[in-house]
Parts: C-alpha cells; sequence; structure tokens
C-alpha cells in the first residue's frame, strides 16, 4: 500500500466523475507509484483548461464537514489519550506509558500527515498547492 496516493476528481456538469490516481495496481496489495506522469498529467490539465478559459472550480481536499468530523474525532482521541497516558503514570504502569506515548506519536504522524494533506482549500489554475501533487 503506497502511503503518499494522490487522487484527482474531475467531476461534470452531469454530476459524473472520473478519478485519477497516482498509482497502479501490480497485485491486489501491493500498488506501483507513477508519480511523475501523474505530475505532468495534472499540471499540463492545469495548464489546457486555463488556457481555453476554463470556468471550472478547483477545490482540493476533503469537503469542509467531513474535515471538520475528522478534527473533532481526532480531537476526542487525543483527549482520551491524554487521560489513559494520565492514568498509567499515575498507577506507575510505565511500559503502558510508553506504550501509549509510542501509539500517539505513530498516530501523529499518520493521522496529522493525512489531515494537513487534506486540507481543505480552492487555489487557481496558476497557482496549483506543492501538496496536491507528487
Amino acid at each position: 500500500m503506497q502511503a503518499r496516493r494522490f487522487r484527482a476528481d474531475i467531476v461534470d456538469r452531469a454530476g459524473r466523475r472520473l478519478s485519477v490516481i497516482s498509482v497502479s495496481w501490480q497485485t491486489a496489495t501491493l500498488m506501483a507509484p507513477q508519480s511523475e506522469a501523474y505530475r505532468a498529467f495534472i499540471v499540463g490539465l492545469h495548464a489546457r483548461l486555463a488556457a481555453c478559459g476554463s470556468t471550472a472550480q478547483l477545490t482540493a481536499g476533503l469537503g469542509r464537514f467531513t474535515y471538520g468530523a475528522a478534527l473533532a474525532t481526532i480531537a476526542i482521541l487525543a483527549v482520551a489519550m491524554a487521560g489513559l497516558l494520565l492514568r498509567a503514570l499515575v498507577i506507575g504502569e510505565w511500559s503502558a506509558a510508553l506504550f501509549l506515548v509510542g501509539f500517539a506519536a505513530m498516530f501523529a504522524w499518520y493521522v496529522g500527515g493525512f489531515i494537513s494533506r487534506n486540507q481543505p482549500r480552492s487555489y487557481s489554475f496558476a497557482d496549483i498547492p506543492a501538496v496536491l501533487l507528487p
């Protein structure tokens, strides 16, 4: 599984969606990155749309409601982990406290990266955000 996959959804006026993904499947669980080809395609698509005077809405990230729900869930999980850590420290369970610190660090690394890359935003053809391209 690729940790850093990129996906562009192209939606027409009728609401039909075409997804362009920066990886290709090799087996049921293995994906091969196509980063350079994906980057070239997305940059070229933006350039062509800009050249023809497109009025497309360019948005990135999760929807605002979904992003807010994700932040709320992360906040609840952070409070729960902090409570467990505090309890482990109070009762002297040092191995549990160490496990929770390690788990929190791993959680922050993976989920924090996902949340920062998927922040809702709008952009222009000339200003493609760097986090949208491999």
